[in-house]
């Protein structure tokens, strides 16, 4: 595997490029921002560059989502101002304020605000932050499977309940004799289409119990782009298990 580079205008593209047994020229962003070309050994160099630079403009606008959806890195929170946190697949900085009043956390301008009586106690801060979280689970679940079941629904899959557990192995579970979904609160964390993946998966198993082709068949007619997702989730979103 070679690097190469392309110029396009004030930028330079650097990229890997895979000579394989492909009948295309194929070009993936990894979520580490690695641009990787794959080609045959018949390509010639000069048309994979050409080729390269015509996708620039995408190549730039994937990169910068990339960016902006870079792994939160494990530390003991504070939870003090400043500390960034992950939400649906972004990082937002803490503002912690004092209050006389309600405690509560709140969500604007791009920051999550904490207003508590006292800004020194860490348990109180610590379970005010856990508790939005876990209601902003519930919501944006709730309205994952409100966008996803509509796609399975034609196939017999029954609707199930949502219910939300801290799991150490996995991102759901699906348990077929309670018509239930279990999913991790850790999912929080990822981009809502990488929540839709999750949701999916688990509905087929209503459908098909095991990992096998025919589910993964029926995943890629529902879903073909599943792979992506789940290769962002996988490498992308911290999973503090």
């Amino acid at each position: 595997m070679g690097k190469h580079t392309v110029n396009y205008g004030d930028k330079i593209i650097e990229f890997e490029l895979e000579r394989k047994n492909v009948k295309n020229i194929n070009l993936n962003i990894k979520p580490d921002m690695t641009i990787v070309v794959t080609a045959s050994e018949e390509v010639p160099l000069d048309y994979i560059l050409r080729f390269v630079k015509s996708k620039t403009p995408w190549i730039i606008k994937n990169v910068s989502y990339f960016k902006e959806t870079q792994p939160e890195y494990i530390t003991n929170k504070k939870y003090i101002s400043g500390e960034s946190f992950k939400y649906l697949g972004k990082q937002y900085r803490l503002k912690v304020e004092e209050t006389d009043e309600r405690e509560y956390v709140k969500y604007y301008h791009g920051y999550i605000h904490i207003y508590i009586r006292d800004k020194n106690n860490y348990e109180a801060k610590k379970s005010l932050l856990n508790n939005w979280f876990r209601i902003k689970a519930f919501l944006k679940f709730e309205e994952s499977l409100e966008r996803i079941y509509p796609i399975v629904e034609k196939y017999g899959i029954e609707k199930p309940k949502i219910n939300i557990r801290v799991m150490k192995l996995r991102w759901g579970s699906c348990i077929k004799d309670k018509k239930t979904i279990l999913l991790n609160y850790e999912l929080i964390k990822a981009p809502s289409f990488c929540i839709d993946y999750v949701m999916l998966h688990e509905l087929i198993h209503f459908k098909y119990s095991k990992h096998n082709i025919e589910f993964y068949t029926f995943m890629t007619s529902l879903m073909p782009d599943w792979k992506m997702r789940k290769e962002l989730l996988d490498e992308e979103v911290v999973r503090e298990l």
